[in-house]
């Protein structure tokens, strides 16, 4: 399937369920036709109904009336609960499953600064060079390199990109944009399927998840958000507050599980996190939770303590569970740029991190180190954080986050190919 066509399905949320849909629902409408044309005798049709105005008004009336009757003994039991007010609401808002086109304005909102910055020097390149010649992909892999793509990326697009063009025989700039893409997807892609999906037990067995990374990088608020996902997904999740070295870490990590409802486990500060781990086990499995969520400390000017304390809790738990934990997530800002692929680097030494979590990707004009962590690391970003609220975690999506990145040239060339 090519690029457009799987842009555009992810776009629009189309899938071939629904064509399928659409194309049975016509068929209906066709036979409804030609009973109506039986013998070639016209049929009485009825006279048509004039919708007036004020027929509008009033059935508009109604529907609210409606709806505030309905909606009043829902306020009056959310009242009456004084304890979980944010939660009730917040549980009142998630019902409705955000659509294919929300979550793809969520990539696109998400890499707004990228885009200002990086995009718009790609327009302004396309704009000047009329051809597509050897000055246009130097000044190209310079923009690749300003975004933190990385270089062995971007000398592996730059290879692909040559190579395309000269396959196509394209002469002009015009629609690069969209064979930037497409490449970008591929290496990023590299032949994996369902790369982003969390390993996630049967039920009945507990799924461990540890949480690794630096402090600072946003990884106590996000295991607050991914317990709210797995929550909305019918989980029952535990939280381990195993980061007992700095300040309010506990505390941060409590007011995270009261909000989303989840039970943390916790000992006083300065205790042993392994032991925090190993109490968090069993009472999780005691309660029959799905999923144990594990905070750690991230005392990067501890380093070697701190990889040793990594590996001693990584030992407790698959102890407990021989083959846990199922996933080893590792929280990386954004913002850093080539820094957090040094700290990807590290990490990835002392534990066997099977995926990463990009925070802050919102709040960075460098967001092209998603592809250098998954090309020079072999590491997959599962989640990513493109707004502060609880459901801007979101898994990550390599043909959004493009077209997150190209947007409005996509838009463009996806209108040319429809007309």
């Amino acid at each position: 399937m090519s690029f457009f066509k799987r842009l555009k399905e992810k776009l629009t949320g189309s899938t071939e369920e629904e064509k399928v849909q659409q194309e049975q629902a016509e068929n209906l409408e066709a036979e409804s036709v030609e009973i109506d044309e039986v013998d070639g005798l016209e049929v009485e049709q009825e006279e048509p109904v004039v919708i007036t105005n004020e027929v509008i008004e009033q059935v508009i009336e109604e529907i609210v009336e409606i709806e505030e009757a309905e909606a009043e003994p829902a306020k009056e039991s959310i009242v009456e609960d004084e304890n979980l007010p944010v939660a009730v609401e917040e549980a009142v808002e998630d019902e409705k499953k955000p659509s294919a086109w929300s979550i793809t304005q969520k990539f696109k909102n998400g890499l707004a600064k990228t885009r200002d910055s990086f995009t718009s020097k790609v327009n302004d390149l396309v704009a000047r060079y009329r051809k597509v010649d050897e000055d246009f992909f130097e000044e190209l892999e310079e923009l690749l390199l300003q975004a933190d793509v990385g270089f062995e990326t971007v000398m592996e697009l730059m290879d692909k990109l040559r190579f395309e063009v000269q396959r196509q025989n394209i002469k002009d700039t015009e629609g690069i944009q969209s064979i930037i893409s497409e490449k970008l997807v591929e290496i990023y892609e590299a032949g994996e399927d369902n790369i982003t999906e969390l390993n996630i037990q049967p039920a009945g067995e507990l799924t461990v998840i540890l949480f690794v990374g630096v402090n600072g990088v946003g990884k106590t608020t996000t295991i607050g958000k991914l317990a709210h996902r797995l929550s909305q997904e019918g989980k029952s999740v535990v939280l381990a507050a195993g980061d007992t070295f700095r300040a309010g870490a506990i505390d941060q990590l409590q007011v995270w599980g009261d909000r989303v409802g989840c039970e943390v486990i916790k000992q006083s500060e300065g205790s042993d996190p392994a032991a925090v781990i190993y109490d968090a086990i069993a009472a999780a499995k005691k309660r029959g939770a799905d999923v144990l969520i594990c905070d750690t400390a991230g005392r990067l000017q501890n380093k070697v303590n701190l990889m040793k304390e990594l590996e001693k809790v990584h030992r407790v738990i698959s102890r407990e569970i021989p083959d846990a934990p199922h996933e080893v997530l590792l929280a990386l800002d954004a913002t850093t740029g080539q820094n957090a692929l040094i700290q990807a680097q590290t990490f990835k030494e002392a534990t066997n991190v099977t995926g990463i979590v990009l925070t802050k990707l919102d709040g960075t004009a460098k967001g092209g180190i998603v592809l250098a962590i998954r090309n020079k690391l072999h590491i997959p970003v599962k989640f990513v954080g493109l707004g502060e609220k609880m459901d801007d975690l979101q898994p990550f999506d390599a043909e959004r986050y493009v077209y997150g990145l190209f947007a409005e040239g996509l838009e463009k060339e996806l209108e040319k190919i429809e007309d």
